[in-house]
């Protein structure tokens, strides 16, 4: 990870400062504001981004879903000083892929962010996932569902392979908090239900039928005619 550029945006001075000296990834850039992070995402190119939820002008809400919108999957992690979960739906409904309340410790953003850089699109071969109608390229991040094309955000298309992988297997939520988000301390598991409600509200539209289950007390399953998976 060491040639990976990090680009952070908060207009807390004391956090910057304090992630300028922590931070040892090469290429780390700095921005101070909304806009800011918007120019330097679109022309240096980083590969992970912390944007802070609550910056004046151009929130890093709104930040994310601009870059969401032109098509730019680069992993966002959103900063905030409110642990209120109408606060980490929104970031995460506009494509953030992680959320850290402040104030934090420099060594679980660290853990984070190495998380987000190891899940990022292979640049490379075809790979593709099956499980009954359900086919992810994890080349192109594309999802098709019967034929039809399913557009989820980089999170929601994590989940949904980790599940392809083990159709028919029971996964924890602790289980998929580790494999999807890559960390393994203690974090709160409704991350998972809200990203598998996102998920099953865009597989099931026009009333296909559900492939994801629920398995009370214990986690989630997908189940679905002749499941398995390939490449």
């Amino acid at each position: 990870m060491n040639t990976a550029v990090v680009l952070v945006a908060d207009d807390d001075a004391a956090i910057r400062r304090s992630l300028e000296r922590g931070l040892r990834l090469s290429g780390f850039t700095l921005a101070e504001d909304g806009p800011g992070a918007l120019a330097q995402a679109g022309s240096r190119s980083p590969d992970v981004l912390v944007l802070d939820v609550s910056m004046p002008g151009l929130t890093g809400t709104e930040v994310c879903r601009s870059l969401r919108a032109r098509g730019d999957e680069t992993p966002v992690l959103m900063l905030s000083a409110l642990d209120e979960l109408a606060d980490r739906v929104a970031g995460l409904q506009a494509g953030a892929d992680d959320y850290l309340v402040k104030p934090f410790a420099l060594e679980e953003l660290v853990l984070r962010l190495h998380a987000l850089l190891r899940r990022s699109p292979a640049r490379g071969g075809r790979d593709v996932l099956r499980a009954g109608p359900l086919e992810l390229d994890q080349a192109t991040r594309q999802v098709h569902h019967g034929g039809a094309e399913v557009h989820l955000t980089r999170r929601e298309f994590e989940l949904l392979a980790a599940l392809v992988r083990n159709a028919g297997i029971v996964l924890t939520r602790d289980q998929l908090l580790d494999r999807v988000w890559g960390y393994d301390f203690e974090v709160r598991t409704d991350a998972v239900d809200t990203f598998v409600s996102y998920l099953r509200r865009k597989l099931e539209e026009g009333g296909r039928p559900r492939l994801i289950h629920t398995v009370r007390g214990v986690g989630f399953v997908l189940r679905a005619p002749g499941a398995g998976s390939g490449s």
